[in-house]
């Protein structure tokens, strides 16, 4: 999309027919001083569209709020934020629904009776809103599933032109009659007071909400460096230019002779637009203001509509939806099964909820939370990294994410407080989220995740970690590959690798004469170090003595807090029963990589690797990692492979290959294949497969909760193939 679409799904969404429903009680609860509480949302608006400027040009994908969370929060945090703000965009399009339902109601009778009647029944029955107001939710759903539409760029042309009309007229009579006195009419400004004003900015702030809308389908816009400030801030510009002359209008020249602003007001508040637009513009103005409403309920719902489908796309691409609604057309690109999953949830608020109004408060409230949230998100990635060269940099940072956060808080608190049922409807959606998250989402989530920190480390910056890897070393032989295989798990400038050379503390020590093993330690170490200069990892070296070497080991892992550990498993025959080495992968709190492989071998010249599933999948996470990271350095050829027995039935073989592709999809890149072997024995199986692999990955056993052992296949399939090899175990 470029500006002039981009700018239309903003306005498409802003200038929406919450400014028609809520004029009257605006005014009745501030007097003329509605229209200061307008100006001091479009301050609170204007800063905040600095930090969704900065993230969304810096982060230029689809899901909004989402998606800046997604980079710099915890997947958990970010869902949570994601199912929010999915939730008040539908909540929103189902609004704009029945609101575009009950204006063609009273289209309908000015139509049948005269300009002003009364609804009848018939046209007002909760069946008959229902009915009308899913045809457009049915017809915005059918052009979404043929094409990416959003904005509804010439409805938003007529709308402005209607609203123009309104405001040209009013401000003509103003001129023009001289028994309307502004002055007159604006007093008392305050009736209420500030408290008036508060109530009115945090009842009417949902009628700014649309410039969010572009980030969330930042991901469709051409140049998004230059167009999505651009129109994040010509949609709010056009929405202010429009709401203020015409509050302006109505409270001027709308009022009938002698009639009072509070009186015309609260008597019926949701016509008041209505009634200003007739009383200076006879029964055209009627007109013109049902069809500004039709038009603006119209395209707000399409432009919700359409940022909430791009939510639960970007959602099941990260997999905390379900992976299927990322499915698109084969020949159209459109992402079909969201936009079907979101209208059949708008259309089932629609039908359920009895108090949607209730609905469009919870709405409110959560865009407030997620402003907020934007601007603390801006200020956290802002403090770990340098905006890049292009994007756009929010002026007088941190004051104004700081100040607009802060405003948007109070807001939200002022919201929840006035409007109990917001706060009751936004805590139960989100119990349903964790719950659906916590049995359905959580656990493909967080592999996809680990495996999205490996490819791009700078996730990891960006969410204020630095993990640390600690290799123990005692050859350096293989010291060059046990660094760069270390070095891939904590990338440099993002995290550490630690050295440690570990001296047995000899019996009877004598201070006064250094013993050989320390010199051998110091040796082993600087060899360790000149390998690691051409793998380009820069590692930090730690040198302790100790009686017990796998004890000291465990020890200093605890103290520096590292993320993962690697060692080298060099003769097999000393690991044969596991009771050392798997009483201290057991004892730290940490993920343990043992890694063999031949004088010689890199990792950068890895191109097949084999990884053989098979039990409970503990290890998911951690091999998300490790394969993540070879993706990142180049490997592509990657296969999962599973072994069935002989006489395994196709039922098996086929919910076998489900759960490969599924490991497949989410632990490795695209391109990953899946195999699945024939044979009565496990390891001759696999020992057959893997003889030539340049790196083959196995998991090691997880006997207990607490307790890993190194298992009999895995040691097997190690034994009887000199291949280079790693096993790996996800601390518990």
């Amino acid at each position: 999309m470029g500006l002039f679409r981009t700018t239309a799904v903003g306005v498409g969404s802003i200038v929406g027919g919450g400014i028609l429903a809520l004029a009257g009680v605006s005014f009745a609860e501030a007097g003329p001083a509605a229209v200061l509480a307008f100006v001091l949302n479009g301050v609170i608006a204007l800063v905040t569209v600095t930090s969704f400027a900065e993230l969304s040009t810096r982060f230029p994908e689809s899901g909004g709020t989402y998606a800046f969370a997604r980079k710099v929060l915890a997947i958990e945090a970010a869902f949570i934020i994601g199912w929010i703000f999915w939730f008040a965009l539908i909540a929103s399009a189902a609004l704009y629904a029945v609101g575009f339902a009950e204006f063609a109601a009273i289209g309908a009778a000015s139509l049948l009776t005269g300009v002003g009647a009364e609804v009848p029944n018939w046209l007002d029955s909760r069946v008959a809103v229902i009915a009308v107001a899913l045809l457009p939710t049915l017809l915005y759903t059918a052009t979404f599933m043929r094409r990416s539409a959003a904005g509804g760029p010439w409805i938003n042309v007529g709308k402005v032109v209607v609203y123009s009309v309104l405001i040209a007229a009013g401000l003509w009579v103003i001129v023009r009659d001289p028994e309307v006195s502004v002055a007159s009419r604006m007093v008392p400004f305050m009736p209420h007071g500030w408290t008036g004003v508060l109530h009115v900015m945090g009842l009417t702030f949902i009628t700014l909400h649309g410039f969010d809308l572009v980030a969330a389908v930042g991901g469709e816009i051409e140049s998004p460096e230059r167009n999505i400030p651009r129109a994040m801030m010509l949609s709010l510009v056009v929405a202010l230019a429009i709401y203020i002359p015409l509050l302006l209008v109505v409270a001027v020249a709308g009022l009938a002779p002698g009639e009072t602003l509070s009186v015309a007001a609260g008597s019926n508040p949701e016509a008041m637009v209505a009634r200003a637009a007739r009383q200076y513009m006879g029964g055209l103005g009627y007109w013109l203001v049902v069809v500004a409403a039709l038009l603006s309920l119209l395209s707000a719902l399409q432009a919700n509509l359409f940022a909430a489908t791009r939510v639960a796309y970007a959602m099941a691409r990260d997999r905390t939806l379900p992976h299927g609604l990322q499915r698109t057309h084969a020949r159209r690109g459109t992402p079909t099964v969201a936009v079907l999953a979101t209208a059949a949830i708008v259309a089932a608020v629609i039908v359920i909820l009895p108090d949607v109004a209730s609905s469009g408060a919870a709405a409110s409230l959560i865009f407030l939370i997620t402003f907020a949230l934007t601007h603390w998100i801006a200020v956290l990635a802002r403090g770990r990294g340098a905006v890049p060269t292009g994007a756009f940099r929010t002026p007088l940072f941190p004051v104004t994410p700081v100040v607009g956060g802060l405003a948007c808080v109070a807001l939200a608190i002022f919201e929840g407080v006035a409007v109990p049922s917001a706060g009751i409807i936004t805590a139960a959606w989100l119990t349903i989220g964790g719950a659906l998250f916590l049995s359905l989402f959580a656990r493909r989530a967080r592999v996809f995740d680990a495996t999205s920190e490996a490819i791009d480390p700078q996730l990891v910056r960006l969410r204020g970690r630095r993990p640390l890897v600690l290799v123990p070393i005692a050859n350096p032989h293989n010291a060059e590959a046990m660094v760069e295989v270390a070095g891939a798990l904590a990338p440099r400038d993002v995290g550490r690798v630690l050295l440690l050379c570990v001296v047995p503390a000899p019996n009877g020590w004598d201070p006064a004469h250094t013993p050989e093993a320390l010199a051998n330690a110091q040796e082993v170490l600087g060899e360790t170090l000149t390998a690691s200069f051409p793998t380009g990892v820069a590692p930090e070296a730690l040198t302790t003595i100790a009686k017990e070497p796998w004890t000291e080991i465990a020890r200093i892992a605890r103290t520096h807090d590292c993320e993962s550990m690697l060692l080298g498993l060099g003769r097999l025959e000393e690991a044969a029963d596991g009771t050392r080495l798997g009483a201290m992968i057991t004892s730290v709190a940490c993920d343990v990589v043992l890694l063999r492989a031949a004088a010689g071998w890199r990792l950068d010249q890895v191109r097949r690797v084999v990884v053989p599933l098979g039990g409970r999948g503990d290890h998911d996470l951690l091999r998300a990692r490790l394969l993540g990271s070879l993706h990142r350095m180049g490997v592509r050829a990657i296969t999962f492979v599973g072994v069935l027995p002989q006489d395994a039935d196709n039922e098996i073989e086929a919910r076998m290959r489900r759960d490969l592709l599924r490991s497949a999809v989410d632990e490795s890149s695209e391109g990953s294949t899946v195999e699945i072997l024939r044979g009565d024995d496990v390891v001759d199986a696999l020992v057959d497969y893997v003889r030539d692999g340049d790196l083959v990955v196995l998991g090691l056993q997880r006997v207990e909760r607490r307790r890993t052992a190194l298992g009999r296949v895995a040691m097997d399939v190690a034994r009887r193939a000199q291949f280079p090899l790693t096993m790996i175990s996800r601390h518990a």
